[in-house]
């Protein structure tokens, strides 16, 4: 069986954590940027909000049209959302809780849940001994041999899940909408998580209810709806691809690294400048899962400054990236990624 940890590089190259000190100016956040990024985005997204509400009575497709920017300003939202998650975004703890959870009101994400589950993917993400311990269906899989033992009736099951219409198109807008609005899958140990869903569930009644009363619910759903659909699909296809692509591998505990992971089971995804913009620069998510407390402003020119980790992290383009959801099984045989159809894969030459 192939090293499924360290492929196609030097593997004293890839588990070399950088020097501390190449990286602490990178992992030490601005105040005056973060700021400055925050209330921006909270202007334009304010802004883009009444221009939609405005715009209802006038024609729905420009309402419609108007939710893409907004949307996309949701999604930079809830990189700062992360980041604070992450405590890389305001040097204050109390800073980052207010600002995380004020996100939390755009995003309809509960803010305190969100960041302990988030932990644990960042414990264990493409360990195959720890898909049990903050796995999701967006960044976990079954081994090829796993989904040929199942029964026809639970390959199909496993399949229709993660097709793309459903996994990508159906399910993100459930997963935002509804099931954030329930402490559904936290242990009751989790309190002070499960009082943060009530507490924004609370937040976004209100907040809702105020619009409704106002302007009337019609509107107010013509244009929360279009945006949250919006802004969860490209969310959850962003983390999606992220995790599980061709040359994304995966260990087993023996094998598994922090290094190893972030730099072969995170992808760079290099977006067109705009589209990088509107998703806060994550598409380095190596850099992101190497070093956490990198702020999203910082990501890129911490990967610049790291050229020889660089070199080992798989690149992936737009349209790579469009493909990338497809692979969702991997072969421990083979040491690769797999799509459903390719069920037997001939040996490596």
């Amino acid at each position: 069986m192939p090293d499924q940890t360290l492929p196609r590089s030097d593997p004293a190259q890839a588990e070399r954590r950088p020097p501390r000190d190449a990286v602490a100016r990178f992992q030490s956040p601005s105040p005056g940027r973060s700021i400055g990024q925050l209330a921006g985005n909270a202007v334009a997204y304010v802004a883009l909000l009444g221009l939609m509400y405005a715009s209802v009575t006038v024609s729905f497709w420009l309402t419609l049209a108007l939710a893409i920017p907004t949307a996309g300003f949701v999604v930079r939202l809830f990189i700062i959302q992360h980041d604070c998650g992450h405590a890389s975004y305001f040097r204050s703890r109390w800073a980052n809780a207010v600002t995380g959870w004020l996100c939390s009101l755009a995003t309809y994400t509960p803010y305190a849940s969100w960041r302990r589950q988030h932990a644990g993917h960042h414990a264990v993400w493409n360990n195959l001994d720890q898909r049990h311990a903050g796995a999701d269906i967006y960044s976990s899989c079954l081994t090829l041999r796993e989904y040929q033992a199942m029964t026809p009736r639970g390959r199909w099951r496993y399949r229709l899940a993660r097709h793309p219409v459903v996994a990508q198109l159906l399910l993100p807008p459930i997963v935002f909408l509804v099931l954030y609005r329930l402490p559904f899958d936290m242990p009751r140990s989790w309190r002070k998580e499960r009082r943060s869903v009530q507490a924004t569930n609370l937040a976004l009644g209100a907040m809702l209810a105020v619009l409704a009363l106002t302007l009337g619910l019609g509107p107010v759903l013509l244009v929360q709806l279009p945006i949250m659909v919006l802004a969860s699909i490209i969310g959850v296809w962003l983390f999606t691809v992220q995790h599980r692509f061709e040359e994304s591998q995966w260990a087993r505990q023996a094998e598994w690294t922090h290094a190893g992971a972030s730099m072969h089971g995170s992808s760079c995804l290099r977006l067109p400048r705009l589209l990088q913009w509107f998703t806060g620069n994550i598409g380095f998510h190596h850099v992101h899962h190497l070093l956490p407390r990198v702020p999203n402003y910082h990501l890129e020119a911490c990967h610049d400054a790291m050229p020889t980790l660089a070199e080992s992290v798989t690149t992936l383009t737009l349209r790579e990236a469009l493909r990338a959801p497809s692979y969702a099984l991997w072969d421990e045989e083979h040491g690769r990624m797999v799509r459903f159809p390719e069920l037997a894969p001939s040996p490596s030459p």
